[in-house]
């Protein structure tokens, strides 16, 4: 297929465009290039030959940027809820009105499949004990809400000539040369390799089910490949039922993998977010896939990463692998503006 990947230069997608390319697709990727700055590592595969990339404001992509293309995988948005939340208006005009919008497009331009990156957030607070995908969405932040909104809207256009398909990842971890430490595992091991402590501020007893980025890139290439009917208008739930974890037990597995980290926890916290996820329909009816990853062995890979890197605590910290500090400092130094548009 022709692929359109959006968010092609962030976390996932330096990922995934380089599983497409191997797996034959013609790949263009679109992405606004706010993290540019931070790369942690270098490989062959982390520069994958790519038709060509788009730099560009989702919020003005048109209809000529979308034509002659057979699929779009949409990855583009603001990730994370601290980010989600720091501006939610501007959340809602990327996140929601310019995902819907570029589903439309894609329709109107005649693209086959519209594949969308979204998120067990969804649940929020779970409404029993374990949720799945025709459980109702409680979302508590602006992030989660927009997922899922852009579900409520998207949905409905899948049709026999538009196929859409909305792939509710849980919460993602593991290597990437474009690297994000706002996210659960992925920070434990960050202060377990350059602090030797995980300092828990709360008790860790919300519930959260963690997926590998590999797995879900190959969630992704098997929605691309599968049959239309099995997958239009389809959600997935992306992981397996093992990787749901209380937050302590996380921390605590971290906490065995880089020997001589201490581990402690606090009190019980504000945050009430806590869900597991069924993650059974993936496995039985998305053609083809299935979890290779769980989370002790992305522990052990994130520790050979920083070792054989030698990551230091400045590189931990820099701005770049955590998306609310890069783009406070691209508002502060005048690059972006208070909508997060670029000024130059």
């Amino acid at each position: 297929m022709k692929v359109l990947v959006t968010g092609s230069e962030g976390y996932i997608g330096t990922r995934l465009v380089p599983l497409l390319i191997a797996a034959g697709h013609d790949v263009t990727g679109f992405d606004t290039g706010y993290y540019r700055d931070g790369w942690l590592f270098s490989s062959p595969q982390a520069a994958p030959r790519l038709a060509a990339t788009v730099i560009k404001d989702l919020r003005r992509i048109t209809a000529e940027d979308v034509r002659g293309f057979d699929a779009i995988v949409h990855l583009a948005e603001l990730s994370n809820d601290p980010l989600g939340q720091n501006r939610p208006e501007v959340t809602f005009k990327i996140n929601h009105e310019g995902s819907v919008q570029l589903a439309k497009l894609a329709k109107a331009a005649g693209v086959q499949r519209f594949v969308y990156a979204s998120s067990c957030s969804v649940y929020g607070v779970g409404v029993k004990d374990i949720v799945d995908e025709e459980s109702p969405t409680n979302p508590q932040t602006a992030y989660a809400q927009c997922k899922a909104l852009v579900e409520r809207d998207v949905r409905p256009m899948g049709d026999k000539s538009f196929c859409v398909t909305f792939l509710r990842n849980a919460t993602a971890y593991g290597a990437s040369p474009r690297m994000r430490f706002d996210i659960v595992i992925n920070d434990l091991c960050g202060l377990a390799w350059t602090t030797k402590r995980i300092a828990m501020t709360s008790d860790g007893s919300p519930w959260r089910p963690v997926v590998h980025i590999a797995d879900i890139c190959h969630a992704v290439a098997c929605v691309l490949a599968a049959p239309s009917d099995a997958v239009n208008q389809q959600i997935f739930n992306v992981g397996q039922d093992e990787e749901n974890y209380r937050v302590r037990e996380i921390a605590e597995i971290v906490g065995s993998v880089f020997k001589g980290c201490e581990v402690t926890f606090g009190k019980s916290a504000s945050d009430n977010r806590s869900y597991r996820v069924s993650f059974a329909k993936i496995a039985g009816r998305l053609p083809g896939f299935r979890c290779s990853w769980n989370a002790r062995r992305g522990s052990e890979e994130l520790y050979e990463l920083f070792q054989r890197i030698e990551m230091s605590p400045d590189t931990f910290q820099f701005r770049a692998f955590t998306r609310l500090k890069q783009l406070k400092y691209l508002q502060h130094t005048h690059q972006i503006d208070d909508d997060f548009y670029w000024k130059y």
